[in-house]
């Protein structure tokens, strides 16, 4: 396990994942939002993200969690695990409204500075996102699933209790 691509829908646990695995693993981790978002909430041009995913693609190591699904095929090709954060979108909306109660006001550490949780219209448009994308998100991973490229082990997590199972088993593999 050298190179580790978590997906999954928004509050899935993808940054808690990639932090424990990085943890046990001693692999870099690379959040996407640090990626796709600039400080104070300021999305980066596409060119850009395409330019800052290709980079971490190319490295040897690493453990990469979130989206930008338009780089996704270079980033399977280059991964040798895929791990799909599967779990009901209901506990998906709510870990992201605790977590934002959590950190109301700070930036968390999977994101830039100055991109504090907060509760206005574009929360509510993400809390939107995350229940009209869910079908979509969960078709296009399952397409990967069904046809993944020969090289990569894949790892799906349906239930919280099976993510702490798999950490156990990385830790206890090591």
């Amino acid at each position: 396990m050298q190179r580790v691509m978590i997906v999954g829908g928004p509050g899935s646990g993808k940054s808690t994942l990639a932090r424990a695995l990085g943890a046990v693993t001693g692999l870099p981790v690379v959040h996407i939002d640090r990626i796709h978002w600039k400080p104070g909430w300021v999305p980066a041009d596409r060119a850009e993200k395409d330019r800052l995913c290709h980079k971490v693609h190319m490295q040897d190591r690493w453990i990469f969690e979130g989206g930008h699904s338009v780089t996704w095929p270079e980033r399977l090709e280059r991964a040798d695990t895929l791990v799909w954060l599967d779990l009901p979108v209901a506990l998906r909306q709510w870990r992201v409204f605790r977590r934002t109660l959590r950190d109301y006001g700070r930036s968390r550490a999977d994101l830039p500075d100055a991109c504090p949780e907060r509760f206005d219209r574009q929360t509510l448009e993400f809390y939107r996102y995350i229940w009209s994308s869910r079908a979509r998100v969960r078709r296009r991973i399952s397409d990967i699933f069904a046809a993944p490229p020969p090289h990569l082990r894949l790892v799906h997590l349906q239930r919280p209790w099976e993510v702490t199972r798999y950490v156990d088993a990385v830790r206890e593999a090591q």
